[in-house]
């Protein structure tokens, strides 16, 4: 599918917090997988003012182009595939193809001859199917940090809403709801260095 509404939870989790859901939800060694997230804006952060993020994420059989920009409930994903040979390229500041990322980015205003990448993020994840939506246990790492976070994606915002806060309660997680990953690396990357 090219677009997609991605609705979703998202809160920050201490290393305990993190350490018991993995426990309580028995995931195990094998449940867990790596991914890296090559982040590319404009050089004035002209998709950060647009509430939006593109980013190349590296899976372990494919790569992914997915531009998210905001919805008045989620965020609208534009996703293509690309070939191992296209994400170098692009990582070492080739245009990305035509397609619907591209097309998409036109209509934001944002020239596609503009980008560059701006740094990546690793995660270690593991996904859990949990009452109608998925779980999905990540460990983040990114300049000289490391962070952990719960999320929840659902298609439906106010049941999702409901289900995930329940669950925080009865975990007795601390509710500190997290900015999405490209806003936290933003954050502790270039703030750091203003």
């Amino acid at each position: 599918m090219v677009k997609e509404l991605e609705i979703e939870f998202r809160n920050l989790l201490t290393k305990e917090e993190y350490d018991r859901l993995i426990e309580d939800f028995r995931m195990k060694e094998d449940d867990f997988f790596e991914q890296t997230n090559f982040y590319l804006d404009t050089a004035d952060f002209g998709l950060k003012e647009r509430n939006s993020a593109l980013r190349i994420r590296k899976l372990e059989t494919q790569y992914q182009l997915t531009l998210k920009t905001p919805e008045s409930r989620g965020l609208m994903e534009t996703t293509q595939i690309l070939a191992a040979d296209q994400a170098t390229a692009i990582t070492s500041g080739a245009n990305i193809p035509v397609g619907p990322v591209r097309d998409t980015l036109k209509e934001i205003g944002i020239n596609h001859e503009d980008l560059q990448v701006f740094g990546s993020l690793k995660t270690i994840r593991a996904e859990k199917d949990y009452k109608k939506g998925l779980l999905v246990f990540d460990k983040n790492f990114y300049g000289s940090i490391s962070d952990f976070d719960l999320e929840y994606e659902v298609s439906d915002y106010d049941k999702g809403k409901e289900i995930f806060d329940k669950l925080l309660r009865e975990y007795q997680i601390t509710n500190h709801p997290a900015e999405n990953k490209v806003a936290r690396f933003y954050n502790h990357i270039y703030k750091n260095n203003d």
